[in-house]
């Protein structure tokens, strides 16, 4: 009786332990083909994301994804639109660039893939865009057919639409779009002369204020500390500037006929605004058909100087640490950069890195700054301390340069 039952003991162990030996060679198996399943591609690194950036490559419709610990290329990524005017924000986590073309194209990047995530073509043409602060919405600025639009970052689902129309049926390009807290977007009407603040907190059903302007507003900038939002205009001399902090007030002209009656010099390239800098309490910002650049007081908003420089300035961009202002310049002197010193007042170093330099962009800290030579086809590599180029990168006729930093600032 005990010998039977221990044989029957013994094929119920047995019946037990055959799925669980199957189970041994399977699991293996499964755990091989989820880990092939969820790993990055052999070709890719495992990476963050916070030394990251792209460059735009102008006439071929690409954009370059580079890392600047190792300053080099790690993939170029077609299929992104006409270039010939980009413009590019991040995502909040720096995974992600939103790229604008002159096509009226909104391209999603994904850098660590670098691959293009979803594309769409919303406009006929278009300049330039912004992300909200929770990341959660990218707006676009266009000039055909104007207005602006919004997109749910994610997918790109078109969720608002702006036009940009005003009362009495004057229909205008957008410029100089920012994001603002709370879901906002705060951007000018080029032809309308007006500058309007968009709420999308609800995104499907957008309420909009609406401000006087100037004449011809055509960029704009919003301060580091998100406190006001400056208009450059192209039809007067003198600027508009909104306090953010006092929408009541409405905006206020500064820096009236700075001009002072002169004829201005025949404008090759606008300044861009998004290369204006605020240092050391002083605004550093291009005139428009001179070759200056105006020092404003940011407690009075009052000029208290003014730099004479090579040519007429596109870019008047900061250094990080506000020492230094480096300049570009428009046709035909683009193949300068001149840097001022923001204690001394006076430009320092006069250097040529090569021919057309369209942007410049700084490291986080300055200790770098990376600027595009168009008709040389390279980025070249500057040290900030000693004026020297360090590195150059081949790049097909490179415009705009934009690093994951600005994820993590208002107003780029």
């Amino acid at each position: 009786m005990n010998h039977k039952k221990t044989a029957r003991s013994e094929s119920r162990s047995s019946t037990r332990l055959a799925p669980v030996a199957l189970w041994g060679l399977v699991l293996p198996a499964i755990v091989a083909l989820l880990s092939a399943c969820s790993s990055v591609p052999a070709q890719h690194t495992v990476r963050g994301t916070g030394d990251l950036g792209v460059v735009i490559e102008r006439a071929d419709g690409r954009v370059q994804v580079v890392e600047t610990t190792g300053r080099s290329v790690l993939a170029t990524v077609p299929g992104v639109g006409d270039l010939s005017h980009a413009s590019v924000v991040f995502s909040r986590d720096a995974r992600y660039a939103y790229v604008f073309g002159r096509d009226g194209g909104l391209t999603k990047v994904d850098l660590l893939l670098a691959r293009v995530d979803r594309r769409v073509v919303q406009a006929g043409n278009a300049i330039g865009g912004s992300i909200s602060h929770d990341g959660r919405i990218v707006v676009a600025q266009n000039y055909e057919p104007g207005g602006i639009k919004a997109f749910d970052a994610d997918t790109l689902e078109l969720l608002a639409e702006v036009p940009a129309v005003t009362e009495d049926g004057t229909r205008s390009k957008v410029v100089g779009l920012a994001d603002l807290s709370s879901n906002r977007f705060i951007y000018s009407l080029f032809e309308a002369g007006e500058i309007w603040i968009t709420d999308l907190s609800d995104p499907r059903n957008p309420s909009t204020q609406r401000l006087a302007g100037g004449k011809q507003p055509y960029d704009a900038l919003v301060t580091p500390d998100g406190r006001y939002y400056i208009a450059g205009l192209f039809g007067e001399d003198g600027l508009a500037m909104v306090d953010l902090w006092n929408l009541d007030k409405g905006s206020r002209k500064i820096l009236s006929g700075y001009g002072r009656g002169e004829t201005p010099l025949p404008v090759y390239k606008m300044p861009h605004l998004r290369g204006w800098s605020i240092a050391g309490g002083r605004a550093y910002l291009p005139a428009i058909g001179r070759h200056e650049v105006l020092v404003v007081d940011t407690d009075s908003w009052q000029e208290v100087g003014r730099i004479p420089v090579r040519s007429q300035p596109v870019f008047v961009m900061a250094r990080p640490d506000g020492r230094e202002i480096w300049v570009n310049f428009a046709f035909p002197e683009n193949g300068w950069v001149q840097v001022i010193d923001t204690v001394g007042g006076k430009v320092t170093d006069t250097l040529q890195p090569g021919r057309a330099i369209l942007h410049m962009e700084f490291l986080s800290k300055g200790h770098e700054v990376w600027l595009s030579a168009r008709d040389d086809n390279k980025v070249v590599i500057y040290d900030t301390a000693t004026k020297q180029p360090i590195k150059t990168l081949d790049s097909a006729s490179p415009s705009g340069i934009f690093f994951t930093s600005r994820a993590a600032r208002t107003g780029f």
